[in-house]
């Protein structure tokens, strides 16, 4: 299996990251991205821009249900050329300092390379409980944090808590925009993030995380 990779700092690192799952061993070229639309730049300070302020993608498939690549409490829909495959083994201890972030454990990812853009749409499962606290407890397990900002919405799965976050990248020294939101299912808590190799990403793939949360349902 390779491992998966919560942040997309290093270029290099980046563009070749993603819980693709063939063996240990093996290492398949770095796929070429043609990029997409994206910012010109990034604000010069970069505070997070709201949620829920980006029109949603266009749906060209659906992930979480039966018959789909992940097995997930929700469904949701994935835009067009982004590539959702599940995290194969993530319970296994070996990996866990990869596949756990807090209470959460990752289950799926959703790629943007081949939609041009550098960064994954990741579903995370925690246990039982408020999906505020799992969310509070995911954000405060990643490392040089800022600005971070809870708010309350709602989606075909129930009340959501959403939240949007600033990390501070040491090897790059610059900091970038991350987003995630959680909801509370009868099979645990989901948390939908994203991330994005900058901000300038980011703020580009929000429409597939609005598609994403605007579209979610509980199964």
């Amino acid at each position: 299996m390779r491992h998966p990779i919560r942040t997309l700092a290093p270029v290099g690192a980046a563009v070749a990251a993603g819980l693709l799952l063939s063996g240990c061993a093996d290492v398949e070229p770095v796929p070429e991205v043609t990029q997409g639309a994206r910012p010109t730049a990034a604000p010069a300070a970069q505070t997070p821009a709201p949620a829920g302020k980006a029109p949603a993608a266009a749906s060209a498939r659906t992930v979480g249900g039966p018959g789909t690549v992940c097995a997930l409490p929700v469904s949701f829909g994935v835009a067009e050329k982004w590539t959702p495959k599940a995290v194969e083994d993530p319970e296994n201890p070996e990996f866990a300092a990869l596949t756990r972030q807090g209470p959460a454990t990752v289950r799926c990812e959703v790629d943007a390379k081949p939609a041009g853009h550098v960064g994954f749409l990741r579903v995370w499962t925690a246990g039982k409980g408020p999906a505020r606290a799992a969310l509070e407890g995911f954000v405060k397990a990643e490392q040089n944090t800022s600005e971070v900002v809870y708010r309350e919405s709602g989606s075909g799965a129930g009340p959501v808590t959403e939240v949007t976050y600033t990390v501070h990248d040491k090897v790059m020294e610059e900091s970038k925009e991350e987003r995630a939101f959680a909801v509370s299912t009868p099979r645990g808590t989901v948390i939908v993030h994203l991330g994005g190799l900058d901000t300038a990403e980011h703020r580009a793939m929000i429409p597939a995380y609005e598609l994403a949360r605007t579209t979610l349902r509980a199964l």
